[in-house]
């Protein structure tokens, strides 16, 4: 079992206070330190019980901790590796919780250089559609995937710590390469937020948008239901793996450009097995090693 004395916690947003309140629960950190940029947030994460000790600046919050967890937007991580170097133990392990990791990796080889080998890039696969700490909830990654994308300069212990730590929180581990995270991630998150922002706006400006809505069903909400995510995280998630998420939506676009012209050449045929072949796909889709079984269709 890990222990830990302090945890140094940078960001008190949603993912960083709900990795405090786990830690807590679990009995494996005797102390937060926390730090936010926003002083009602840091003042709301103390009330909360989220930390323990409010932070005047990130450099402070990690002094004397033995683990440090960067929950930041990945627009931030370079500065806050700045920020914090100089005070980094020779024992501590800093993670991140990013939702892209390549460009966090090039960050931290620019900026963190001397503490590489502290440094284990990681994204849990976890987050609701409401931000904010007053939303940290110790049951956040409980059952949830959490990849892991060691550098070669990442020291083989801080590696094995930090996988224990997250297996302790009930997750599932798994290591990828950056590269091969951000391709995956691109695929399977980045695309779809995208498509399902591209989806409310292009209702939003429609005259009749307000009585489409209001006829919404259970399908409708399920597919949106990211679109509410927080818009400055999404923007920078989407910059910052733009290459990958442009090269799926070319996917995308191909795949619609298909069904539409089976539409439009009233090819019932085709547009059937594109169906039937899009459904054997969502059927056999297996969700944490089980076959998920999606809520029952609606009626047309």
């Amino acid at each position: 079992m890990v222990n830990f004395e302090q945890l140094g916690l940078i960001g008190c947003g949603l993912m960083g206070g709900s990795f405090a309140l786990a830690l807590k629960r679990a009995g494996l950190v005797q102390r937060v330190v926390g730090y936010s940029k926003s002083p009602s947030t840091l003042e709301r994460a103390r009330a909360l019980g989220v930390i323990d000790v409010e932070a005047p600046s990130a450099l402070l919050a990690v002094s004397g901790a033995d683990l440090v967890l960067i929950a930041v937007p990945v627009s931030a991580t370079e500065d806050t590796f700045k920020a914090i170097r100089h005070l980094i133990g020779p024992d501590t392990l800093v993670m991140d919780v990013g939702s892209t990791k390549a460009d966090v990796v090039a960050a931290a080889h620019r900026s963190f250089k001397e503490h590489l080998a502290h440094f284990v890039p990681a994204h849990p696969i976890a987050g609701k559609e409401s931000a904010g700490v007053e939303h940290a909830d110790a049951d956040l990654y409980q059952g949830c995937q959490v990849i892991l994308t060691p550098t070669p300069e990442s020291a083989p212990r801080h590696t094995s710590t930090a996988r224990a730590i997250w297996t302790a929180l009930g997750a599932q581990v798994r290591d990828m390469s950056p590269e091969a995270h951000d391709s995956a991630y691109a695929t399977v998150s980045h695309l779809p937020h995208l498509l399902a922002f591209a989806a409310m706006n292009a209702i939003g400006q429609q005259d009749r948008a307000q009585e489409f809505l209001e006829l919404a069903g259970p399908g409708f909400r399920d597919f949106t239901r990211i679109a509410a995510s927080d818009p400055s995280v999404w923007r920078d998630i989407l910059l910052a793996n733009q290459a990958e998420v442009l090269a799926q939506a070319s996917h995308f676009r191909a795949a619609l450009d298909a069904l539409e012209d089976a539409m439009r050449r009233q090819d019932a045929l085709t547009l059937q097995a594109l169906i039937q072949q899009a459904s054997d796909a969502r059927s056999q889709w297996r969700l944490g090693g089980h076959i998920d079984k999606p809520a029952p269709t609606e009626s047309p």
